[in-house]
């Protein structure tokens, strides 16, 4: 069996679910699902993000979303949502939110579950990448196991 800790920030659609069940053939999976709720993420940063994919109403949009511990319950149903869907693709499946640290308790959990891989599927976060500061460039110098980053797609 394949343990991979998958980090997400936002709920996983079906063709997201179909790319991390598939990756590794007829293979038996067992996910930890990661979710920080919104809030410790810079603001600019995600509207940057947006006007660089040339979405312009969802950079004007940012500003309507819940942050901080408004964020909890939604980010508490997209962690339900996606350790459901994955299940009903035939994986194991566990969530956790992350409130703190996410680099620190992604570590943690790699630890604790002796995980072969960790997944970074995220929204593009160009301003973070070029400076090697998203969740996927910090997670390879911290994780002793291989760190696979993929964009999640739109509803």
């Amino acid at each position: 069996m394949i343990t991979t800790v998958l980090m997400i920030e936002k709920p996983l659609v079906p063709t997201d679910v179909e790319l991390v069940t598939t990756l590794h053939g007829e293979e038996r999976l067992s996910f930890v699902v990661l979710m920080q709720p919104r809030g410790d993420q810079d603001r600019l940063l995600r509207a940057l993000d947006d006007v660089a994919l040339g979405e312009f109403g969802e950079a004007v949009r940012e500003a309507e979303e819940p942050e901080g511990k408004d964020a909890r319950r939604p980010a508490e149903r997209a962690l339900d949502h996606s350790v459901h869907a994955l299940r009903e693709a035939g994986a194991e499946a566990v969530g956790q939110l992350v409130d703190d640290h996410p680099l620190d308790r992604l570590s943690s959990v790699v630890e604790e579950t002796g995980a072969d891989e960790v997944i970074v599927l995220t929204a593009p976060h160009f301003v973070e990448e070029l400076f090697h500061r998203d969740w996927a460039s910090r997670a390879r110098h911290k994780v002793g196991v291989p760190v696979l980053r993929l964009f999640a797609h739109a509803e």
